[in-house]
């Protein structure tokens, strides 16, 4: 009767909120879509050039030219400082991660380019670790923009749980697939786990794992435009495109987590640097 009670007494308090209110709630969202839209910008680069090649006669094969446009694009966007020197870094982890990881599943028949090229190393295009950079530009590009801070963290067991989720997408050809089971141990080791952000001049919160689930969501969603334009193909794939399985979706969702625990050890490092650095300068 006491918790009745105090709803019905909290639900007389409530109310419905004023125009002004769901105008702000309106604008808040697009200013995060804009801000989400900018830390997507280099991997809104590399789908692009990935639909303009489809399109546009090229004077090389598809594949080179596209290493060289990523070339290109990673030039620019480190001479326009959108991106700093330490940054390009990490983000060529990714590309050489990315690379590993292709060759391998290529190898094992998940998916292949079909194109003939002079950049290609045992069927994998040297292009492709574009698109892992593409991943991890987005992760460090929206930690400085969103001003990203974690509480509740666990970094040791978080990096131990995404370590078996990467083994595990190359373990499972032999061995049984534990993603579901990793995926349930990715929740418990992040449970109670919160990632904060700013937009404009507001700070709000979400359940790490909640943002691990919807990034996959949009990586699922540009998986589908890549294999659209003929970046690789999945064996269904082959003979006309068909849009890739649900269950890829999850698969995204596991494997950003390997990309988030990279980033933020990398920026842990350099944070606790730096303040050694400052410290040294300002005994």
């Amino acid at each position: 009767m006491i918790r009745v009670d105090a709803w019905r007494w909290s639900a007389r308090r409530w109310r419905w909120p004023a125009a002004s209110q769901w105008r702000h709630w309106a604008a808040q969202l697009v200013r995060f879509g804009l801000v989400q839209a900018w830390a997507c910008a280099f991997a809104v680069c590399i789908l692009t050039g990935l639909a303009l090649s489809t399109l546009l006669p090229l004077p090389v094969a598809r594949y080179d030219a596209l290493l060289a446009y990523g070339i290109a694009v990673t030039a620019v966007f480190w001479g326009l400082r959108l991106e700093s020197g330490r940054e390009i870094l990490a983000i060529l982890g990714f590309h050489i991660v990315g690379l590993v990881f292709e060759l391998f599943k290529v190898h094992m028949g998940s998916w292949e380019y079909p194109e003939q090229a002079w950049t290609k190393v045992a069927g994998v295009p040297l292009y492709s670790g574009f698109m892992y950079a593409a991943v991890g530009s987005y992760v460090v590009r929206a930690w400085s923009l969103l001003n990203l801070g974690l509480r509740g963290y666990r970094p040791l067991a978080t990096a131990c749980v995404a370590a078996a989720i990467y083994a595990n997408f190359l373990t499972h050809h032999w061995l049984p697939d534990a993603r579901l089971f990793l995926a349930v141990a990715m929740v418990a080791v992040t449970w109670g786990a919160w990632v904060y952000f700013t937009v404009g001049t507001e700070r709000y919160r979400m359940p790490l794992a909640l943002s691990f689930v919807l990034i996959g969501f949009f990586l699922w969603v540009a998986e589908n435009l890549s294999t659209l334009a003929s970046a690789w193909r999945y064996p269904h794939q082959v003979d006309a495109w068909a849009m890739v399985h649900v269950s890829k979706f999850g698969a995204w969702a596991l494997l950003v987590t390997v990309s988030f625990v990279l980033v933020a050890g990398w920026k842990r490092a350099y944070t606790e640097s730096a303040g050694r650095i400052r410290n040294a300068e300002n005994p």
